[in-house]
């Protein structure tokens, strides 16, 4: 497996991320064990969660997904071949939220807990907070590097104007910076990205860990009715924000580079984001053996630039205006 380099932080990561926002919500311990076991025999190192993960789900107050993992890390002695990532800042209740010094010293005691481990590789702020300076929370990150509790930080759902800022903060302090943004980026969703986002993470270094790299699922095809929304817990949202005449015409692209390659569209869909410059690694979501196997094909698949003129053509988005 060729291993990236994620920004300037020293951390090599597979060309894929397993999401595991899906442990504990769809997929149970069991089988998130067998997924996480099978994506490090595949290969693949890099493994994204959240203190969050799975909040949403009825009966869960958050910390499921970091459970189940630090579970798997304790029973299988493995921690030693994860880049392991997670994230703080997301509501937890009572409340913890925010990037304030104080809560992020208890929220990452909290995911070492749960995760069972003396250290996260990359400790990333789930969403930027407007009302702690910038300072405090680069500052806050920076006790904890110097501690041996954090390798390296990142930002996700940051706007491109304030990652600048908090990278010119760093600097100008000389305080530990963001090495990854973890953006909203796929075939679907393009404009926000590579509006400012692309050309500011290219400019300065920093690593692009994506998420919703299949677009919740729609860039495998799976939706491509409104009765196809009852597939699965997250069809409904799915096919509300993607099944369009843009996203069809997106689909009917990825149909036909899958069959010019003899491939999936949702392989397809991610050999694309892993040809773009600014991408280190998307991060995509398995909940059976079967559709990590897609994946780990995909990360290896090299689309032709005839294949990504037509899809890029297919998708392509008027620029984000907010």
């Amino acid at each position: 497996m060729q291993l990236r380099p994620l920004g300037r932080s020293g951390l090599d990561v597979s060309p894929l991320a397993f999401g595991g926002n899906v442990f504990g919500w769809t997929v149970d311990e069991s089988t998130s064990f067998r997924l996480l076991d099978a994506w490090l025999d595949a290969g693949f190192n890099f493994v994204d969660t959240a203190d969050v993960y799975s909040a949403w789900v009825p009966g869960h107050v958050g910390g499921e997904s970091e459970t189940i993992i630090g579970k798997w890390l304790k029973q299988t002695g493995k921690r030693n071949r994860v880049v392991l990532a997670t994230k703080v800042g997301k509501p937890m209740g009572e409340g913890k939220i925010g990037l304030s010094p104080a809560y992020i010293r208890e929220a990452v005691d909290a995911s070492l807990k749960r995760l069972k481990t003396d250290h996260i590789d990359l400790y990333q702020s789930h969403d930027d907070d407007a009302s702690t300076p910038l300072e405090d929370s680069l500052g806050t990150f920076a006790e904890l590097i110097k501690a041996g509790k954090v390798r390296a930080i990142g930002a996700s759902n940051y706007t491109a104007p304030r990652l600048a800022e908090a990278l010119d903060v760093s600097e100008r302090l000389g305080l530990p910076r963001y090495e990854s943004l973890q953006p909203l980026y796929n075939l679907y969703d393009r404009a926000v990205f590579e509006d400012a986002l692309e050309p500011l993470c290219l400019a300065r270094g920093v690593g692009v860990i994506n998420f919703y790299a299949l677009a919740a699922g729609f860039l495998t095809g799976k939706y491509r009715t409104a009765a196809d929304a009852q597939k699965s817990a997250r069809g409904a949202n799915t096919t509300k924000k993607y099944l369009n005449e843009r996203g069809l015409a997106i689909l009917a692209a990825l149909d036909a580079v899958a069959a010019r390659h003899g491939v999936t569209p949702g392989q397809a869909a991610i050999a694309w984001q892993i040809a773009r410059p600014a991408v280190t690694a998307p991060i995509a979501s398995a909940t059976s053996i079967a559709q990590l196997d897609e994946l780990t094909t995909a990360a290896t698949l090299k689309l032709d630039a005839e294949s990504i003129a037509a899809l890029d053509t297919a998708s392509a988005e008027t620029a984000a205006t907010a």
